[in-house]
């Protein structure tokens, strides 16, 4: 099963084009410890919260947007055996003392892939969400997921994917439990739907949330989701 590597941090608008190239400089070393894909989204449409959003998530300032970033490995094994290359090679060393943002507010984990519809390919816009499910919730969470999927994907979605953490760390300024006020017997998820532009992505939307089959009860605390709109800047 697909096992995932979630990531939001805050960066200075003006260092985009450098963020870009720090990232696709990066995607050939996680591609050669294992990683079958890495994507890097640019916050497009990121609203504010009442309780939770991806800007308090990572204490963005003013001037900073916010990133939301994948890296997609076989199985957790080679996740885990990627991280432990990564830590000893000198070039992750070097682009470390170099990295456009601050790492200090980064937010990151692990994530075992819970459901997935459609396929990749073609994506041009992403829309990326996490929130804090029941950990006692996990089928039904599943369930929800698998039906949610099904509808996106016919309304225009090229695919869906949704994941349980597995390994979610806790940080000294954020994570992702903070991100979303996660309780002790809560687990965060992670999802993204991928879309074939940002048109198809807004008429989509009308159509699901016009959707009767979407009005089912949430297995998790909607209150406390935070989501966004994403364009990619590296899809390797």
């Amino acid at each position: 099963m697909t096992y995932v590597q979630g990531f939001v941090v805050a960066v200075p608008a003006a260092n985009k084009e450098a963020y870009r190239k720090h990232a696709a400089d990066a995607a050939p070393i996680f591609r050669e410890f294992g990683a079958t894909r890495l994507v890097e989204a640019w916050g497009d449409d990121i609203p504010d919260g009442k309780l939770t959003d991806f800007k308090s998530a990572v204490q963005a300032a003013p001037d900073e947007v916010v990133v939301f970033s994948w890296l997609e490995f076989p199985d957790k094994a080679v996740a885990d055996a990627a991280n432990e290359k990564m830590m000893s090679d000198p070039r992750m060393k070097e682009m470390g003392t170099s990295m456009p943002f601050d790492g200090k507010r980064m937010i990151y984990g692990g994530f075992a892939s819970l459901a997935q519809q459609g396929a990749s390919g073609g994506m041009a816009y992403v829309d990326g969400m996490v929130a804090a499910v029941p950990s006692g919730n996990k089928d039904a969470y599943r369930d929800f997921c698998k039906h949610h999927g099904a509808v996106l994907c016919e309304h225009g979605a090229a695919r869906v994917v949704d994941s349980w953490g597995e390994d979610v760390p806790d940080g000294k300024l954020t994570d992702f439990k903070r991100a979303v006020q996660a309780t002790a017997d809560e687990t965060v998820v992670y999802s993204w739907i991928e879309w074939p532009s940002k048109e198809v992505r807004n008429a989509g939307w009308q159509k699901v949330m016009a959707d009767p089959r979407m009005r089912r009860e949430m297995p998790f605390d909607g209150r406390r989701l935070i989501h966004g709109g994403f364009a990619p800047i590296v899809d390797a």
